[in-house]
């Protein structure tokens, strides 16, 4: 069995590394003290997309506060399928043999079964469909979690999985990671159901260094993988998506 790693790891490092700090030098200077280089600081736990003008433009739309609902859904889709498409290339393989229609051995591979998704509702159902648009059978799960009113600690309040989900890769989607309070609390109830933490890969569009650095820290063998790393973070994304801001 092989493990996919992410594309060009070496290069996009360093180039998404720049992008950072190139984004964070043009912040308040308060912003910019949080976290200068982001990304070599996490190590290789946290991987950014490869930036490039398609995502840029649509992170930029996804900002913008005068887009359009209809707009700003057509976008986020399409961040959530580059994002899916690539958090997929990070499940293991094994390699294959197969016959095309003229009788020719093809050298190729396959994903190893094993695989599920786990949405953290709200905004993490928004991500559902773009990972059924990728793998057609998927299994997903959903766990539900709100600050506690008196605490404003995060609580679950719901949580349904594959019943095997301790044998399975799981794919945990949420958009946007600020505090990362809430990620912590899920990905905590899924060590609780049996799952380790490196079987876990999250799936995120934007990132604070704050919330990227909790979950790492409190979860070093977890993998996040987001396109953006940005003191703020578009937090009315589930608000716009779904139509109820």
């Amino acid at each position: 069995m092989k493990q996919v790693r992410f594309a060009n790891s070496s290069s996009s490092s360093s180039s998404s590394s720049s992008s950072v700090s190139a984004v964070l030098s043009n912040s308040d200077p308060a912003d910019a003290s949080i976290q200068p280089d982001s990304q070599d600081n996490l190590g290789p736990q946290l991987k950014l997309l490869p930036l490039n003008d398609q995502i840029r433009e649509l992170q930029t739309i996804i900002r913008d506060k005068t887009t359009s609902r209809g707009d700003f859904v057509f976008c986020a889709d399409r961040l959530i399928r580059l994002v899916v498409e690539e958090g997929l290339n990070q499940l293991p393989y094994s390699e294959c043999t197969v016959t095309t229609p003229t009788g020719y051995k093809y050298e190729g591979v396959k994903f190893e079964r094993g695989n599920c998704g786990v949405s953290i509702m709200r905004s993490g159902e928004a991500m559902e469909q773009g990972l059924r648009d990728c793998c057609r059978s998927i299994r997903i799960g959903k766990i539900l979690i709100q600050s506690d009113e008196e605490t404003q600690k995060a609580k679950v309040y719901y949580a349904k999985f594959p019943p095997d989900v301790y044998r399975r890769k799981v794919l945990l989607m949420y958009p946007i990671l600020s505090t990362g309070n809430t990620v912590i609390e899920a990905v905590r109830v899924l060590i609780e159901h049996g799952v380790q933490p490196r079987h876990i890969i999250l799936l995120s569009l934007f990132s604070t260094p704050h919330g990227a650095k909790s979950i790492i820290q409190e979860f070093p063998d977890i993998t996040i993988l987001t396109t953006e790393v940005h003191p703020v973070a578009p937090t009315h994304f589930g608000q716009r998506y779904f139509g109820t801001d």
